[in-house]
C-alpha cells in the first residue's frame, strides 16, 4: 500500500515538475520567495490601520506563533522522524527532475514546512477577519505557494498535503488563543475589519498573487 501511494505521489510530482517553461520558472521562484509573504503581511497590517497599534501588534504575535508552531512540528519533529528524502535529493530522480536556480532545499521533505506555514497563516488571518472573501483569498495564496514548491522540485504532493494538515491544525490552535487574547487584552467585539476594509484586504491579496505571476515579466522588461 505504501509503495502504491508513493508511486502515485511520484507520478503526480513528475507531471507538475515536468510541465516547466522558462517564464514559469521565474513565476514560481517569485511565488515561493519571501517577497510573497511580505506583500501579504503588509496588506494585512494596512487593513488594520483603523484599529490601532495594539491590534497590529497582537496580529504580528499571533502570526509569529502560528509559524513557530507549524514550523516546529513540521521541520523540528516530523521531518527528522520520517526522514523522507526530498525529490531534489532522490538519486533515482536526479536525471529526471527539473531544478530552478540550483535550489534543492534541505535533505528531508515530509512534511513541507512551507505548506505548513502558509496554511497556518492563511487560516489564522482568514478566521480572525470573520470574512469569507478574505479566507478564500488567503487559501488561494496558500495553494499557489504549495504548487510552487512542487514545481520547483523540492516537494512531493504528499509532502504538501501533510504540511497543509499541520498548518491548518496550527492555525486553528492559534486562532483559539487569539479569541481569548482579543477578548481579555483588547476587549474587542470579535469584528476585526469592517466590510470595506475586508473587501480591500481580499482585493489586495488577489493583487499580490497577480503581481507574483507578473513579476518575472516586469523583471525581464527591466533587464532589457
Amino acid at each position: 500500500m505504501i509503495e502504491y501511494l508513493d508511486a502515485i505521489d511520484q507520478s503526480v510530482f513528475l507531471a507538475i515538475n515536468g510541465s516547466h517553461i522558462g517564464y514559469f520558472d521565474w513565476v514560481m521562484w517569485c511565488v515561493s520567495s519571501r517577497l510573497s509573504w511580505t506583500l501579504i503581511l503588509v496588506a494585512f497590517l494596512l487593513a488594520l490601520r483603523n484599529k490601532g497599534w495594539k491590534h497590529a501588534l497582537l496580529i504580528i504575535m499571533a502570526v509569529a506563533l502560528a509559524i513557530l508552531v507549524a514550523d516546529q512540528i513540521s521541520s523540528g519533529f516530523i521531518k527528522h522522524a520520517v526522514e523522507r528524502l526530498r525529490p531534489s535529493h532522490n538519486p533515482s530522480l536526479e536525471n529526471t527532475i527539473h531544478i530552478v536556480n540550483g535550489y534543492r532545499g534541505g535533505m528531508y521533505g515530509f512534511v513541507s514546512s512551507h505548506a505548513a506555514n502558509s496554511f497556518a497563516v492563511s487560516l489564522l488571518l482568514g478566521l480572525v477577519t470573520v470574512r469569507k472573501r478574505v479566507l478564500c483569498a488567503m487559501m488561494a495564496w496558500a495553494v499557489l505557494q504549495c504548487y510552487s514548491r512542487v514545481y520547483l522540485g523540492v516537494h512531493y504532493p504528499g509532502d504538501i498535503l501533510g504540511g497543509a494538515v499541520v498548518g491548518l491544525l496550527s492555525g486553528w490552535l492559534v486562532y483559539r488563543l487569539w479569541l481569548v487574547a482579543e477578548r481579555r487584552l483588547l476587549r474587542g467585539d470579535g469584528v476585526l475589519l469592517s466590510e470595506r476594509d475586508a473587501t480591500w484586504l481580499a482585493h489586495s491579496v488577489w493583487l499580490s498573487v497577480t503581481l507574483m505571476l507578473l513579476m518575472p515579466v516586469l523583471l525581464m522588461q527591466f533587464d532589457q
